[in-house]
C-alpha cells in the first residue's frame, strides 16, 4: 500500500520536472574562486585603509543572519585575518634562522611587538640538544645554555605604549 501510493506521487511530479528550463550551473569550486577573489580584494584594501585601532572593527553580521569571522572579529584578531586574506604575513610567523649558531657579534634576531618574546632553541643544526625555552628581552641578548647560540630582540612595537 506504501509503496503504491509512492509511484503515485512520483508519477504526479514526472511532468514538473520536464518543464524546468535546462540551463548549465556554475560550478561549486568556480563560485568559490570567485567568492575568495573578491573577499582578497576587499581585504586587501581595507587593510590598507586601516590606520588606527578604530580601523579594525568588523561591520557585524546582517540581521537575521549568523556573521562570519571576518564581519564579527575586531582589533588583532581582524588584523590577522585581513592580512591573510590578502596573502600577507601580520606576525612574522616564520621560524628562526636555525642554519647558524648565533654569536654576540651577530646574534639571531627576533623580532616582536612586545619588549619580550618566548623562543625556544633545539640547537644548531636544528633538532641537535632537546628544546629549550627562554624568555627574550629587548635589554640584553640571551644566551642558550646547551649550545651557546645568542638570540637577540628587535621590538617592533609602539615604545609609547603601555605595557601590563
Amino acid at each position: 500500500m506504501l509503496r503504491t501510493g509512492f509511484i503515485r506521487r512520483a508519477a504526479c511530479f514526472r511532468p514538473l520536472k520536464a518543464s524546468v528550463p535546462s540551463y548549465r550551473p556554475l560550478s561549486f569550486t568556480a563560485f568559490r574562486l570567485n567568492k575568495n577573489q573578491e573577499i582578497t580584494k576587499s581585504a586587501a584594501q581595507e587593510l590598507a585603509s586601516a590606520k588606527e585601532a578604530s580601523d579594525l572593527i568588523g561591520p557585524g553580521g546582517r540581521e537575521g543572519e549568523v556573521p562570519t569571522d571576518i564581519e564579527q572579529a575586531t582589533g588583532l584578531e581582524r588584523l590577522e585575518l585581513l592580512a591573510e586574506l590578502s596573502g600577507q604575513d601580520a606576525f612574522d610567523m616564520k621560524p628562526l634562522d636555525a642554519s647558524r649558531k648565533g654569536t654576540l657579534n651577530d646574534p639571531i634576531i627576533v623580532t616582536s611587538l612586545d619588549p619580550y618574546r618566548h623562543i625556544g632553541c633545539s640547537g644548531s643544526p636544528s633538532g641537535s640538544h632537546d628544546l629549550i625555552w627562554m624568555t627574550v628581552n629587548e635589554h640584553k641578548p640571551r644566551r642558550c645554555p646547551e649550545c651557546g647560540s645568542v638570540y637577540k630582540l628587535k621590538y617592533n612595537g609602539d615604545p609609547h605604549a603601555s605595557h601590563h
